[in-house]
């Protein structure tokens, strides 16, 4: 089976397990178009240039996802240097995870340095006919806050920017963007500086 014929198999069992679209645009870290035409695949339509990226085999070990979480963290420290910021608190109130692969790196983030986590969830996720981007009621409250936001990858920077919007309507201040991997060169949302782990880019 090719790694394309592998991406329409789970793609088309998540859609059968009650995935949303959305979701399933996270789950496989594709953009919503690469997943639509995974979904219908229409004939004469070529698939969308897009990246899969699986990072399971560190998502899936509590220990890798920490040392993962703890690189996103010390590249602050090294991006502070000479600005007498001694910790992330210094700068930050709040650490916002995006759900659903944000999430742990934010938590691991917020215990190191003793911050608040507040948890968004887009509104891609819903399933409501008028859907919209809210926060988990169990975690913090954002207003007033400066906060950080945490995502595993950037695509389209579509959620990033209904993310950023959503904080700053809600009272909050976002500071900036850390992900893992960006899949678009992306260096700022809204005024947002976005800094991530790797880049990828595709060549010709």
């Amino acid at each position: 089976m090719s790694a394309l014929e592998d991406l329409i198999t789970k793609a088309k069992a998540l859609q059968a397990e009650g995935h949303t679209p959305g979701q399933i645009s996270d789950e496989l870290g594709l953009s919503m178009e690469t997943v639509t035409w995974l979904l219908t695949q229409p004939k004469g339509m070529e698939a969308p240039k897009d990246v899969h990226i699986d990072w399971t085999a560190v998502g899936s070990h509590g220990a890798l996802l920490d040392d993962i979480a703890m690189m996103m963290l010390k590249r602050f420290f090294y991006l502070a240097e000479g600005k007498k910021v001694l910790s992330a608190g210094d700068m930050l109130d709040t650490v916002v995870g995006i759900a659903p692969s944000g999430v742990p790196l934010a938590t691991l983030i917020a215990a190191e340095e003793g911050l608040k986590l507040a948890i968004y969830l887009p509104a891609k996720h819903s399933r409501s006919e008028a859907p919209t981007g809210s926060l988990a009621g169990t975690f913090a409250t954002i207003t007033g806050q400066r906060c950080i936001i945490i995502d595993d990858v950037v695509t389209t920077g579509t959620t990033l920017t209904e993310t950023i919007e959503f904080l700053r309507e809600h009272g909050a201040t976002p500071v900036a963007v850390w992900s893992l991997f960006d899949k678009r060169g992306v260096r700022e949302v809204g005024g947002v500086p976005v800094y991530s782990l790797f880049t990828i880019s595709r060549l010709g």
